[in-house]
């Protein structure tokens, strides 16, 4: 199984998590890529047509992309159980994915305004209003932490990610001080191995 992949990608980082999980991480090799989303990896989206991290390649030759679908197949060819088979189980886990991936979108929406836009043209309006996206979910987990314990899910791992790279990237914003219950139950649950095996930055 080949991986293509950049070290701080937060979704290349679940997809890590998710195989450290499962227990074949040692199994993917792992192909350096540019992702940018103005100067593009040809090699990468020869793979992947969007020319995006990560892209998977099986090892029948399957191409898999994006961090969603390569992570549900690594759970369903391995015999996994961070997707719930079915239920209300499945569906918190689900959404919960749903919505750690949004605060990744909206982080690296913010983050491109300042790293790859030219300062000339870039709106300060628009960053606030992604840095708000990710406020207004951590609230919301914030307000109901108990729905966060004793899981180890598709949600939880996404979510895990999605803190990291706010801890990365966004450090001086201070998440970990706005949203406290957050703060808890992250500092416990990033103590596992997979997540501390899964951070190459």
């Amino acid at each position: 199984m080949k991986l293509h992949f950049s070290p701080t990608s937060p979704y290349v980082r679940k997809c890590m998590v998710s195989a450290h999980e499962l227990g074949v991480a040692d199994r993917i090799t792992l192909l350096p890529s540019k992702a940018h989303p103005v100067d593009r990896d040809a090699t990468l989206v020869a793979t992947n047509p969007l020319g995006k991290v990560p892209a998977f390649i099986t090892d029948d030759g399957l191409v898999l992309y994006d961090s969603r679908v390569i992570c549900e197949w690594l759970d369903s060819s391995f015999n996994g159980r961070l997707f719930p088979r079915e239920g209300a189980a499945r569906w918190h886990a689900l959404v919960l994915q749903s919505l750690a991936d949004g605060i990744l979108d909206a982080a690296l929406l913010a983050r491109y305004e300042e790293a790859a836009r030219p300062e000339a043209l870039r709106w300060a309006d628009w960053q606030a209003g992604q840095i708000d996206k990710i406020r207004t979910a951590l609230l919301s987990l914030d307000q109901a932490p108990e729905q966060l314990q004793g899981r180890v899910d598709i949600g939880t791992l996404s979510l895990a990610c999605a803190l990291g790279y706010l801890d990365l990237r966004y450090d001086a914003w201070g998440w970990r001080t706005r949203f406290p219950r957050l703060a808890e139950w992250a500092a416990g649950f990033m103590q596992r191995p997979s997540l501390q095996a899964s951070w190459s930055a």
